[in-house]
C-alpha cells in the first residue's frame, strides 16, 4: 500500500521508499526524499518562480532516463504551474515553490534543471552560467584552473562569480545579473569561451566538436539560450552514486588537485551547509546583480 503523508497540509503518495536508486552505495529512493527535505531550505531558493524540467530516473541512473518539460502526468491541481514559450507553441511547465512541490516532485525520482530567467520574465536573464566540461584525460581538476582563469576575467567587467560542482564531473559557474535578453548573455559568455581557448590554449576549448576536445575543458556558453536550462543547486544527479550539484568556496577550487575531493554526496551536503551556510545565497540578493558589459 503507498504511504500518504502530509506536508504543510496537503497530501502526497510517496511509492516505493525502500526502492534501491544507486546499488554501488545502496542510497534508496526513501533516502532520497529524506536529502531533498532536509536541503530545502536552499533548494527552493534556487527553484523559486523558475519553470522546472525534469530529468527523471525512477529505476536509478542505470535504467531508463527521460527528460521532459511538460507537465507530469498526475500533477495535483494545486501545484502552480507558468506558461512559457517554447518555438512550437506555448507549454505549462511546473514551478516548486513550497515543501509541499517540492516532496511531491521528488517522489517522481528527478534531477531539478532550471533556465537562468525567471517565469514572469521568460528570455530576460537574471544571470549567467558557464558549463565547464572536461575531456578525459582531463578531469574537474583542470576544470578548476579553468574557473580560475574565468572568474578573474569576469571581475574584470565587475561580474562577481559563484562556482558549485556540476554533480557530475564538471564544474559551474554562475553570476548574478541586473535582468538582460538572453540573447546578450549568450554572446558575451561566448566572447569569453573564445578568450578562454586563446588564453589557456592547451587546457580550454569553446569548441562543441568532442574530436577536438580530448584532455581540453570544454567551456559551454550555450546554457545560457533562453530554451536551456542547467541542473539547479544542490540537485541530485544521476550518477553512479548519489551525486550533489554542490555550491564550493573559491578556496576548494582553487586547492583541487585531485577529482575526489570535488565530489559531493547526498551525506555530505548537510554538513556542508551546516559549516559553510548557503554560498549561493548572494545569487539570490538583488545587491549582488551587476549589468551585464
Amino acid at each position: 500500500m503507498t504511504p500518504i503523508t502530509e506536508v504543510e497540509g496537503r497530501r502526497i503518495a510517496l511509492s516505493n521508499l525502500e526502492k534501491v536508486l544507486y546499488p554501488r552505495s545502496g542510497f534508496t529512493k526513501g533516502e532520497a526524499l529524506h536529502y531533498y527535505a532536509t536541503v530545502s531550505g536552499p533548494l527552493l531558493a534556487q527553484l523559486r518562480n523558475r519553470p522546472v524540467s525534469f530529468l527523471r530516473f525512477p529505476d536509478g541512473p542505470e535504467g531508463q532516463r527521460f527528460f521532459t518539460k511538460n507537465l507530469p502526468p498526475g500533477t495535483p491541481e494545486w501545484v502552480r504551474t507558468a506558461e512559457v514559450p517554447h518555438t512550437d507553441g506555448p507549454t505549462r511547465q511546473v514551478l516548486v515553490q513550497d515543501l509541499a512541490t517540492l516532496m511531491w516532485a521528488a517522489n517522481l525520482v528527478p534531477e531539478f534543471h532550471t533556465p537562468q530567467w525567471r517565469a514572469d520574465a521568460p528570455g530576460t536573464a537574471d544571470r549567467l552560467v558557464v558549463d565547464l566540461d572536461p575531456g578525459a584525460p582531463a578531469t574537474v581538476v583542470e576544470c578548476c584552473e579553468v574557473a580560475l582563469w574565468l572568474r578573474d576575467r569576469m571581475e574584470r567587467d565587475g561580474l562577481e562569480a559563484f562556482a558549485k560542482t556540476s554533480g557530475s564531473k564538471g564544474l559551474h559557474l554562475l553570476v548574478p545579473l541586473e535582468p538582460v535578453a538572453s540573447k546578450r548573455v549568450t554572446a558575451y559568455t561566448r566572447v569569453l569561451a573564445v578568450e578562454a581557448g586563446r588564453a589557456l590554449p592547451g587546457l580550454a576549448t569553446h569548441l562543441m566538436k568532442r574530436s577536438l576536445r580530448p584532455g581540453k575543458v570544454f567551456v559551454d556558453f550555450s546554457q545560457n539560450a533562453a530554451a536551456k536550462t542547467t541542473a539547479t543547486p544542490y540537485t541530485l544527479r544521476a550518477a553512479a552514486e548519489p551525486t550533489v550539484s554542490a555550491p564550493l568556496t573559491w578556496d576548494e577550487v582553487a586547492g583541487c588537485r585531485d577529482p575526489a575531493e570535488l565530489v559531493v554526496t547526498a551525506a555530505q551536503l548537510p554538513a556542508r551547509l551546516d559549516a559553510l551556510g548557503d554560498l549561493l545565497a548572494p545569487l539570490l540578493d538583488p545587491g549582488r546583480a551587476r549589468p551585464l558589459p
